[in-house]
């Protein structure tokens, strides 16, 4: 699939890898407009092609007093806001066959979460709202199989996946990235690393998702320099106040700097 072919893909003739960036949670209408208007003006400068992501609910959680949401038709109602302010795609996560439909009415991008990408229905309801669908892999699928969740795509009537990679487990606690899948997926689909999501620490006693930040640049200049066609990060101005895995998100200070070090890559890997 072209990227071209997503409505208001800004830079897509740059060379560069595309950003799907953006807070964990829809919080409020301020903070999404917020990030928004400074990872844009950021990828402007740079010539990366942006999609603000958002999750507009959160449906898996450890407990069932973490967070999960300012209501699904608020947080719908931000994120179309979003796109329509700053003329960018914007992408949701769903988790149910109703959500598809829903979501769908005010985003360009239904994004398949990773413990769900082999529910066939919920598939197959993404790929009939026409709309973008981004294929998490599964921390407990090899590359190969993804090629199956992308044909459930395209044989109900939708050539436009993306599939996006977030680590594999490792264990109970801990997650590592298997470069290797890279190319084999890219067969497939354009292909994205979820940088954050990679660096997850999951199944901790008290029932909040650890993380690395830490090694954030590590994970995203491997996987520019393994040649993967989209970065998907999450950033906030404070993760540490974050409603949703604050614990591995990105401090929006510092997006520039890792921004301007992954294009330098990208640059010179395109001359190979």
């Amino acid at each position: 699939m072209k990227l071209s072919s997503l409505p208001k893909l800004n830079h897509v003739s740059s060379g560069n890898f595309f950003l799907l960036a953006g807070p964990c949670a829809i919080e409020g209408e301020e903070m999404a407009m917020q990030i928004a208007e400074k990872v844009l003006k950021i990828t402007d400068k740079l010539e990366i092609p942006y999609v603000f992501k958002g999750s507009f609910k959160k449906a898996n959680r450890s407990r069932i007093d973490s967070f999960t949401g300012i209501g699904d038709e608020k947080a719908l109602k931000i994120l179309s806001k979003v796109g329509k302010e700053f003329d960018i795609p914007v992408v949701t996560d769903i988790h149910d066959v109703t959500d598809a439909e829903k979501a769908a009415a005010y985003v360009d991008v239904l994004q398949i979460p990773a413990f769900l990408v082999r529910q066939t229905d919920l598939v197959v309801a993404a790929a009939k709202t026409n709309k973008v669908v981004n294929l998490k892999k599964g921390q407990f699928m090899s590359a190969e199989a993804m090629k199956h969740a992308v044909q459930k795509v395209k044989d109900s009537g939708n050539d436009k996946a993306w599939i996006t990679d977030r680590g594999t487990m490792f264990g109970y606690q801990e997650m590592i990235v298997d470069f290797r899948g890279v190319p084999v997926m890219q067969q497939y689909a354009p292909t994205i690393l979820d940088v954050t999501h990679s660096l997850q620490q999951p199944n901790q006693s008290s029932g909040v998702t650890g993380g690395k930040p830490e090694l954030i640049e590590t994970i995203a200049r491997a996987g520019i320099a393994v040649g993967v066609d989209g970065i998907f990060l999450e950033t906030h101005h404070d993760p540490g106040v974050a409603k949703s895995d604050g614990a591995n998100m990105l401090k929006l200070d510092y997006l520039e700097d890792l921004l301007n070090k992954l294009v330098a890559i990208r640059k010179t890997i395109n001359q190979f």
